[in-house]
């Protein structure tokens, strides 16, 4: 068994897990926090998405021992003082979701391209740094709205169409 220290959503948290954990299972089933879904094991649906030390992670390709003494950031971990995060009320809003199993992923992996991106995005930009997130009910159109109409909001940047 190893000892995992993280801080997690701002609070420091430890942890004995196996050599072998993923991340997301110990996110999961160590710290209670099932936001974080598990969709593949293979880092091919992007469910599992999560911030460690600021950049968005597939918590499936990441043994939990890996990560020790990393700060990580859930979907849990987004909303403050009961408000939602601007891009978990972007997808509200825009409705970028339906079942609702992808939007945890979606919406870390969303925030983190915002961040990266400064407020220049596009809708070909977003689609493609999308891709490594799957989404089997929505055909992705309202998640790049609510991704755009959030990178507005946070930035204060106009929609550019894709080229």
């Amino acid at each position: 068994m190893a000892k995992v220290k993280l801080t997690v959503n701002g609070r420091a948290v430890s942890g004995d897990c196996e050599e072998r954990t993923l991340l997301v299972h110990f996110i999961r089933e160590k710290l209670g926090l099932t936001g974080t879904h598990v969709g593949c094991d293979t880092s091919q649906c992007g469910t599992c998405v999560v911030h460690m030390d600021g950049r968005s992670v597939k918590s499936c390709t990441i043994l939990a021992v890996q990560a020790s003494g990393a700060s990580v950031t859930t979907i849990e971990g987004l909303a403050v003082n009961g408000e939602l995060h601007p891009v978990q009320a972007a997808f509200k809003e825009h409705h970028g979701l339906q079942c609702g199993f992808c939007t945890p992923g979606m919406v870390m992996t969303a925030v983190d391209m915002i961040g990266r991106h400064g407020g220049h995005l596009d809708e070909q930009t977003v689609r493609h740094e999308l891709e490594g997130n799957i989404c089997r009910c929505t055909g992705y159109h309202n998640i790049v709205k609510a991704v755009l109409s959030a990178n507005e909001q946070m930035h204060g940047t106009v929609k550019q169409a894709a080229e």
